[in-house]
């Protein structure tokens, strides 16, 4: 295999993803159904939150979803989101809401993820949604990790049984990594920071999910030959160049299959976003 098949290209095959669901939008309008719509909370002024904003509603634009930005001032208080959330969970032209993260330090995200109402959860963060995932009855889905299993999906490899490792156990990635590849039959580990020794679980890892956000912390000589790397990281480094966890260069030698960073995963959660918010627009009309 070449070195250029070995790339996970999430930006064609996140492509391939708007391009149905702008053709499945078209049908709707067709049949005189609304766009599907979604509304966005941005709380604060965090610069890479505003940038995500923007990239979301452009990607919305492109295949013909309605969508509204909600800017909140820093020194908002708990009150004041719940308020807007509920507005936005009244709204029939809303289909979709999407609370941006991070928040500022002192409100807590928890409950403001409750009190969207699960069917317009296109983050896949409500217990429901979560709860769902678990009990092998997947709702609307985590964005990132459902994004990660697309790609895996097009590796065309069997992944029933493969050694998944999962690096990283946060809430928004990790913990649902983990339960989106029990349910694609894979025998799963995750890892965190109180993981001794990490090294003989790279080892052994058939599927290398890292979500870290710790650029080096996982070596590439650790990478079992023929292993798929998913890299999850984003970090920019004092230099200006974005990076990944794991030293693209050096797993490109080991990995049959490894994702850019960019062009891999960001380019996927996008993508799922918008898959989310015309399925939620779909079950309600």
């Amino acid at each position: 295999m070449n070195i250029n098949s070995k790339i996970l290209d999430g930006r064609s095959i996140a492509s391939a993803i708007k391009q149905k669901i702008a053709q499945e939008i078209q049908q709707r309008i067709q049949k005189n159904l609304p766009p599907p719509g979604l509304a966005v909370i941005l709380v604060g002024d965090n610069p890479a939150s505003q940038s995500y904003v923007s990239h979301k509603q452009k990607a919305c634009e492109e295949v013909g979803i309605f969508s509204v930005c909600h800017r909140l001032p820093e020194n908002s208080g708990q009150q004041d989101i719940i308020d807007l959330i509920e507005q936005c969970n009244n709204d029939p032209a809303i289909h979709g809401i999407l609370l941006q993260l991070p928040l500022p330090k002192h409100i807590k995200p928890e409950p403001l993820l409750e009190k969207i109402d699960y069917h317009k959860d296109v983050d896949g963060f409500h217990p429901c949604n979560m709860g769902k995932l678990v009990l092998r009855q997947p709702g609307l889905r985590p964005c990132t990790p459902y994004g990660i299993m697309k790609l895996l999906a097009a590796t065309k490899q069997n992944l029933i049984g493969l050694h998944a490792v999962v690096i990283g156990a946060s809430n928004i990635v990790g913990r649902p990594m983990a339960l989106e590849l029990l349910l694609a039959k894979c025998t799963v580990t995750v890892c965190h920071r109180f993981t001794p020794n990490l090294a003989p679980y790279v080892q052994s890892a058939d599927i290398l999910i890292s979500a870290t956000g710790k650029p080096g912390l996982v070596k590439s000589e650790w990478i079992k030959p023929g292993a798929i790397i998913i890299d999850v990281g984003f970090n920019r480094l004092p230099n200006g160049k974005i990076t990944g966890d794991i030293d693209f260069n050096l797993a490109l030698e080991k990995a049959s299959w490894i994702t850019p960073v960019p062009g891999g995963v960001g380019q996927m959660t996008v993508a799922i976003l918008l898959e989310n918010t015309l399925r939620a627009a779909q079950k309600a009309f």
